[in-house]
């Protein structure tokens, strides 16, 4: 049995379609859907359960769950709103919550594989190399809640058999119920097919133009292929970035998807939010020599390839849907 913790949302879903692919059902997908979209996510996929996120971890410290002959975690439900405020909320649901799932793994030898982020790199002023995660500064709860969590791995010298994934800025087919977290690709497609043009930051940085804020854009079909190795390769373990290693601007992003409409490009840069500027990352750039060190074949198609296969492939489509 596989368990799939956030497995209604976007890259949780996505991951549950290619075990579907792979001929693997027996999967048990938690996650609480309160009044979202996201059991859309569901819709044709086949699995054995679906436990709310509440309750599955109640069953689970109560050991009712032990006689599933659970093979692997993979964790990826978590608050992932990056302007969350209330922190009391994101640490537990984010820190306590995988730190249960982890000791569960640990005391019953199941492999743990679990979602870190991009967020904890900050301003990236220490670099973003997932060798090490020391003087690591976060810039906001949300960010810090996976740091503290991979810290509490590594402290527990844990990263000999588990897997944490710094996944960097993900689109793609699922995102649709994630709201002001949707990637700018679902964005601009609404705008641009509503208004004809898209609506950018404009930069507040001598070191940026307008639209060339620089971000290191994964598309998630690729994400899932490395997730689904990882399941394959058991003993490939550690912290590992999840990116192109290709940092690209919001330019580019829109030109590609612009592209992918057969439009015009017509770009209007607006000012920044106040207090977002306090949290905003100019520049991403996942180093990725450390997963391909460990054996992982993947390779990470091109923006251009991605954001065309996303648009014409599922947004224009009339199920969206992976």
């Amino acid at each position: 049995m596989i368990i799939v913790t956030g497995g209604a949302g976007f890259i949780g879903s996505c991951f549950v379609k290619k075990l579907n692919e792979e001929g693997i059902n027996n999967i048990v997908i938690v996650d609480h859907l309160g009044n979202s979209e996201k059991w859309k996510n569901l819709v044709n996929k086949k699995y054995f359960d679906y436990i709310d996120k509440h309750v599955f971890i109640e069953l689970l410290e109560a050991g009712r769950l032990d006689e599933l002959s659970i093979e692997a975690i993979f964790h990826f439900g978590a608050c992932s709103v990056t302007t969350e405020k209330d922190a009391d909320y994101v640490m537990d649901n984010n820190f306590q919550y995988s730190k249960i799932l982890a000791m569960y793994s640990t005391e019953h030898n199941i492999r743990f594989i679990y979602a870190s982020s991009a967020a904890t790199y900050g301003y990236g002023e220490n670099g973003y190399s997932d060798k090490s995660i020391s003087n690591l500064i976060p810039l906001n709860v949300y960010g810090y809640s996976k740091q503290v969590f991979d810290e509490w791995v590594e402290k527990n010298n844990l990263f000999k058999k588990f897997v944490g994934l710094k996944f960097f800025n993900v689109f793609g087919p699922n995102e649709y119920h994630k709201g002001n977290m949707a990637s700018m690709v679902f964005k601009s497609y609404n705008q641009i097919k509503n208004t004809g043009k898209v609506k950018l930051f404009k930069s507040n940085s001598k070191d940026y133009k307008d639209g060339e804020q620089m971000r290191d854009f994964v598309y998630v079909k690729d994400c899932v292929e490395v997730m689904w190795w990882l399941l394959e390769n058991r003993d490939a373990n550690g912290l590992f970035n999840v990116g192109t290693g290709k940092a690209r601007t919001w330019n580019d992003l829109m030109q590609a998807t612009f592209a992918a409409m057969n439009l015009p490009v017509q770009i209007e840069y607006i000012d920044m939010p106040p207090g977002l500027e306090e949290q905003y990352q100019y520049f991403t750039e996942a180093q990725m020599e450390k997963l391909p060190a460990a054996g992982c074949p993947v390779t990470f198609r091109p923006l251009e390839d991605a954001v065309r296969d996303y648009v014409t492939g599922h947004l224009q489509q009339p199920d969206p849907y992976l």
